[in-house]
């Protein structure tokens, strides 16, 4: 006899009477560029514009609103590189609970501010969210204080689900629906809303090439943990799928899919998304959009919508935004060397705008064991419109008899 799920889209109903009042039911933006790439009309459901800046408020707030009087009492426990944090800490703030967050010690220092602004007490200890994980454990055997995990809990996989609910309204006809993919409480919560009403829906679970635990966890038919992790998505780099949400997929009617895009095809997603979308999304908030440019989506039914899951940025963006371009051939990095003579540098300037570059940066330099004595090597880097942009300006340097080779990176 078949088990009960451990959610069930009245959870998820339930879920989202308790969340009346305290979330947004968030934007769902028309894409052309998207759909332009896909074939099909594409929607993206701005989660990064959710309050705390992540959908991880609706499960958060869902599990800590539940607990019982004497619970609230103790408090709650968590532990988080950034987006739960936060939510958990928003929660706290709402509900009246005082609520205690370790983070690693590496966490991006804007999600570390905004959880302590959100009056949660922080403790930073290790580098990994497993030490954060066993610190939080310690923590709540020895205070009482009720543990509420990033994803693997029903009330968390409800209230995540309340999004899907959302997607069917917003957009009653959708045919595919892409989610970023960590733990699986969201993709869980929104495959269980939106198969209770649309079965004909194709669902699919985007993860980090060097983060995907789903792939081999599917295939062996329960949770299967990664020996390591390499990914600058650390909002969806979880390396073991959570039980919880493990049980809903697999108990589901349909099964689930799982995509999985590169470090590369996230920095260019991100990038799309503020020059296009107007959005500002966080590396892991961009992983469905990443497949979507990637080329390798095949045909989709549409309408589709892509779950930016959240929009939790660091300093860490400028770089990525710069591997974006470069990925996208837009950000050029030469090195050319040119006679030691006065008017060289002011040639080699003329020739780039006449090719309609943007320089960027220039730098000398004379110390290079390979120069010759009346050489003298510039790096430079230039703002381009594309690939074929980028080989015609270096086609027209050599040309003009430049000598020149790509910088790493580029």
């Amino acid at each position: 006899m078949p088990l009960d799920p451990p959610v069930s889209v009245a959870d998820i109903h339930a879920a989202r009477a308790v969340l009346a009042g305290v979330i947004e039911s968030t934007p769902m933006e028309h894409s052309q560029g998207l759909s332009d790439v896909v074939g099909a009309p594409v929607h993206l459901k701005c989660e990064n514009l959710q309050r705390a800046g992540s959908f991880k408020i609706r499960g958060a707030y869902t599990r800590m609103a539940g607990l019982e009087p004497d619970e609230r009492t103790r408090g709650v426990v968590a532990a988080s590189a950034g987006n739960h944090a936060q939510g958990v800490a928003l929660a706290g703030r709402l509900l009246g609970i005082e609520a205690t967050v370790y983070m690693p010690t590496g966490a991006a220092m804007p999600k570390l501010l905004a959880t302590r602004g959100y009056g949660a007490r922080v403790h930073q200890v290790g580098s990994t969210i497993d030490e954060c994980i066993e610190a939080a454990r310690a923590h709540e055997e020895r205070t009482g204080a009720v543990f509420v995990p990033p994803f693997d809990h029903p009330d968390i996989v409800a209230g995540q689900g309340t999004c899907g609910l959302e997607i069917l309204e917003q957009v009653p006809d959708v045919r595919t629906v892409l989610v970023c993919t960590g733990g699986g409480g969201l993709l869980a919560g929104i495959a269980t809303a939106v198969w209770a009403r649309r079965p004909d829906v194709r669902v699919i679970g985007v993860q980090a090439q060097q983060a995907a635990a789903w792939p081999a966890s599917l295939a062996a038919r329960h949770p299967v943990p990664l020996t390591r992790m390499a990914t600058m998505a650390d909002g969806i780099a979880v390396g073991r799928p959570g039980d919880v949400p493990f049980a809903v997929l697999q108990q589901a009617d349909r099964q689930v899919e799982i995509a999985t895009v590169a470090e590369d095809e996230i920095a260019r997603a991100l990038l799309f998304c503020l020059e296009r979308a107007r959005l500002v999304v966080e590396p892991g908030g961009a992983a469905a959009v990443a497949h979507l440019l990637s080329g390798r989506v095949g045909t989709l039914r549409g309408p589709v919508v892509a779950v930016l899951s959240g929009g939790n940025v660091d300093p860490l963006l400028l770089r990525i935004i710069r591997t974006g371009l470069s990925v996208s051939g837009r950000y050029l990095q030469l090195s050319v060397r040119v006679p030691d003579l006065p008017g060289s540098l002011a040639q080699l300037l003329t020739h780039l705008a006449g090719q309609h570059v943007n320089v960027l940066d220039v730098q000398h330099a004379r110390t290079e064991v390979s120069l010759h004595v009346h050489e003298v090597q510039i790096a430079i880097t230039v703002e381009t419109e594309g690939h074929e942009h980028s080989d015609r300006v270096r086609q027209g340097l050599r040309e003009q008899g430049y000598l020149l080779a790509s910088l790493p990176g580029t």
